[in-house]
């Protein structure tokens, strides 16, 4: 039901986020004196081409996931019981095996990328591979493919265009500014105020995502035990990674099985700290870190989703 929701949500910011461009260059037409049908007809061909072009600008970003994550193809010869564990969890679920690839991150990395089943590619770290035993990685690799089997990956960036979108519009404001001031403001005005919350829809989907991958590794599996233990010592070990890498790992966090942040923490990356000393009016920005985190967050919290794997498990 949420989900269904925040896709209703997120066609309102869709049809919203494309109105208001459209009308931004209505607005255009009409100052340079042509008639309201004249510029409703007009403003149709700058809006499309501007969506187009943030689009493709945008899109060869996604290629910079794939090199942020530092992973390297390996073969059946040298990771042999991998291997195995993967097709045995694919063939269950029906799909194709995914290529393989390790990461030397410390960061506890597990992660799928590629739109369709037959490009995915799986990726561990050895920081992963260090920590958990046989139960739990194949619990990992169930939750992953699983993503894989719901096409996750196509889901999710189909809802994430809109804020693509907008960000891509806030962020070249400026060079829009060398030619068209106003137009400049209006357009950065609306992609600023598109972004957090076609952003929040997308994070509430993203969630979704998330529980529904847990709940399709417990079916395949049979237990979810394996699961729950997995997600506790991932969370443990993220805790226990030195800073440094996991900043390093920071790019990919969104898309691994579990983030690199933690939410309860009062520390904010990106703000200088001392010894006993906190930012400005930090008793105000405090509570607002913590309504941001919460509302953001890409991942529900670990205990949250150990519960609700023990509780599916106890109804089967």
């Amino acid at each position: 039901m949420r989900m269904i929701c925040s896709l209703l949500l997120l066609f309102v910011a869709i049809v919203g986020f494309v109105g208001a461009l459209w009308a931004v260059f209505v607005g255009f037409f009409l100052f340079a004196r042509t008639s309201l049908s004249t510029a409703m007809l007009l403003s149709i061909i700058p809006t499309v081409l501007l969506l187009l072009w943030i689009i493709v600008l945008e899109c060869r970003g996604t290629r910079e996931i794939e090199q942020a994550a530092t992973a390297t193809p390996v073969t059946v010869e040298e990771y042999p019981e991998l291997y195995a564990t993967v097709n045995r969890v694919s063939s269950i679920f029906g799909i194709p095996a995914p290529t393989i690839s390790i990461s030397d991150s410390l960061a506890p990395e597990a992660m799928v990328i590629g739109v369709r089943p037959t490009t995915s590619r799986l990726i561990l770290s050895e920081g992963l591979l260090d920590t958990l035993d046989a139960a739990e990685l194949e619990a990992v690799i169930a939750h992953e493919l699983a993503h894989v089997k719901n096409r996750d990956a196509t889901v999710m960036t189909i809802v994430s265009v809109p804020m693509i979108l907008s960000a891509g519009i806030a962020a070249r404001t400026r060079d829009l500014a060398r030619h068209r001031v106003p137009v400049a403001i209006i357009l950065g005005a609306v992609g600023r105020a598109v972004v957090p919350v076609t952003k929040a829809i997308i994070t509430v989907c993203s969630r979704t995502r998330e529980l529904a991958a847990d709940k399709a590794a417990v079916e395949v599996l049979g237990s979810g035990a394996p699961l729950a233990s997995a997600l506790r010592t991932l969370d443990q070990q993220i805790q226990e990674t030195p800073s440094q890498d996991l900043r390093n790992a920071r790019a990919v966090s969104s898309l691994s099985i579990l983030p690199f942040e933690s939410y309860n923490r009062e520390e904010v990356l990106g703000y200088w700290y001392e010894e006993n000393i906190k930012p400005f009016c930090w008793s105000i920005r405090k509570p607002l870190l913590r309504l941001e985190s919460r509302l953001f967050r890409t991942h529900p919290p670990t205990e949250k989703r150990v519960e609700m794997i023990l509780n599916y498990e106890s109804r089967k």
